[in-house]
C-alpha cells in the first residue's frame, strides 16, 4: 500500500522525481551528511579501484528520503561505471531478472530499492548471481524442462530498503557491506538548502535556510519539498526573498509548525493522549482511531516521532512520551473535556 501523499511525506513524489534529479550530489564532496558512510565508502570504492575489481555488494536501510539512491547514484560515477535502476515490485517474473542481469557489462551498478519486496522466488535466482555471477533458468515444462546456466559478468548489486527488517537473511547476508542511513541534523539541512536554493536560483537568506531545516524532520527531500513551497509563497506573498519571517510564515501557511509536525502528526499523538489516556494502544487500533493505513503510520509518522522522543514502541503497543505531552501544553493524567475512558485495544 503506497502511504498517503503530503507536503511532509519521505516517499518521493512526481515532482520530487524530476527535481532530485538536478538536485542531486555530483561527488561526495557535494554530498552532506552520513559522514561514516562515505568515508566507509570512499575506502572500499578506492580499494577495488587499485585492485581493478568491481565494488562489492551494497545495502542501504534507513527512512525514505535520505539519500540512498543519490549514494547508488555516486558510487557508480565514482566507479566508472553505468547505473541500472529497478524496484522489488517492478521484478515480477525470474526471466525480468535474467533480462536485466544478463545486460550488465563488467562493473555496472544495479540498483533495487524497496529490495525487501522481491519476490521470494526471484529472491532464490537473485543468490548465484550475488555470488558467482551466474544464474540458472529453467526453459521449458513438465518433463522436456532443462535447467540452462547463465554465466554473468561481474557486478554490483545495491540493495535499498526501509524495511531491513523484512530481509530473509539468506539476501542480508550475501551482501558485503550494510549501511544504516541517520535522520540529518539541522545544520547539515541548513547546509542542503542552501546548496539547493543556489540551483533553483531562490534568493534564500541564512536565516531562512535554518528555519526550513528546523523543520524538516531531518530529512533532506523533506527540506527540499518544503524550500520549493516557501519558494512559492516568497514569489506571490513577498519580494521573493526568503529570510526568517518569511519562511516561518510560509510553513504555518502550509501547516507545518516549528517541530515539523503536521496535521496528521497531531492527530496521531492526541488520539494516543486523549482518546488512549496516553497509551498503550495497538497498532491496528490505532490506525483505525485516526483513519490512516497501518503502513503509513509506521513508514512515514513513526521513525520521525520515535526518533524525536514524542512517541514509544512496548510489547503492548504505542505510548506518547512526556516530551509529546508537554508539547500539547498536557500533563499526564489531564483529561480534556469530553474525553472517554476508552483503553488500550490490541
Amino acid at each position: 500500500m503506497k502511504p498517503r501523499a503530503g507536503i511532509l511525506a519521505s516517499q518521493p513524489e512526481d515532482e520530487d522525481r524530476v527535481l532530485d534529479v538536478s538536485l542531486r550530489p555530483a561527488s561526495f564532496a557535494d554530498y552532506v551528511g552520513q559522514e561514516r558512510v562515505k568515508e566507509n565508502l570512499e575506502v572500499a570504492i578506492a580499494a577495488a579501484k587499485q585492485r581493478g575489481d568491481v565494488l562489492e555488494h551494497l545495502l542501504f536501510h534507513g527512512p525514505p528520503g535520505l539519500g540512498k539512491t543519490s549514494l547508488a547514484h555516486l558510487i557508480a560515477r565514482e566507479m566508472g561505471s553505468t547505473l541500472r535502476g529497478t524496484s522489488g515490485p517492478a521484478i515480477e517474473r525470474a526471466g525480468d531478472l535474467a533480462a536485466i542481469l544478463t545486460n550488465l557489462e563488467r562493473g555496472d551498478v544495479l540498483f533495487i530499492d524497496e529490495i525487501h519486496r522481491l519476490n521470494r522466488l526471484i529472491e532464490e535466482v537473485l543468490y548465484p548471481a550475488m555470488e558467482d555471477f551466474q544464474i540458472d533458468l529453467v526453459v521449458g515444462q513438465g518433463p522436456g524442462a532443462n535447467s540452462v546456466k547463465l554465466q554473468l559478468k561481474p557486478f554490483t548489486l545495491i540493495g535499498a530498503t526501509t524495511r531491513a527488517g523484512l530481509l530473509t537473511s539468506p539476501l542480508r547476508n550475501r551482501f558485503g557491506h550494510s549501511f544504516r542511513l541517520e535522520f540529518y541534523t539541522p545544520s547539515e539541512l541548513r547546509r542542503i538548502v542552501e546548496r539547493s536554493a543556489k540551483l533553483l536560483g531562490v534568493a534564500l537568506e541564512g536565516e531562512g535556510a535554518e528555519e526550513i531545516a528546523s523543520r524538516s524532520r531531518g530529512t533532506p527531500r523533506i527540506a527540499n519539498r518544503l524550500l520549493r513551497r516557501v519558494r512559492d509563497f516568497a514569489q506571490v506573498r513577498a519580494d521573493g526573498r526568503i529570510d526568517r519571517a518569511v519562511a516561518h510564515d510560509a510553513l504555518e501557511f502550509n501547516g507545518v509548525d516549528e517541530i515539523g509536525f503536521e496535521a496528521m502528526d497531531r492527530t496521531l499523538l492526541l488520539a494516543i493522549i486523549d482518546r488512549f489516556n496516553g497509551g498503550p494502544v495497538g497498532i491496528e487500533t490505532l490506525a483505525a482511531a485516526i483513519g490512516e493505513e497501518r503502513e503509513t503510520i509506521e513508514d512515514v509518522y513513526e521513525p520521525y516521532l520515535l526518533q524525536e522522543g514524542f512517541l514509544q514502541r512496548t510489547p503492548k503497543g504505542r505510548v506518547a512520551t512526556l516530551l509529546a505531552y508537554r508539547h500539547f501544553g498536557r500533563e499526564p493524567g489531564q483529561r480534556t473535556p469530553g474525553q472517554g475512558s476508552q483503553g488500550a485495544l490490541f
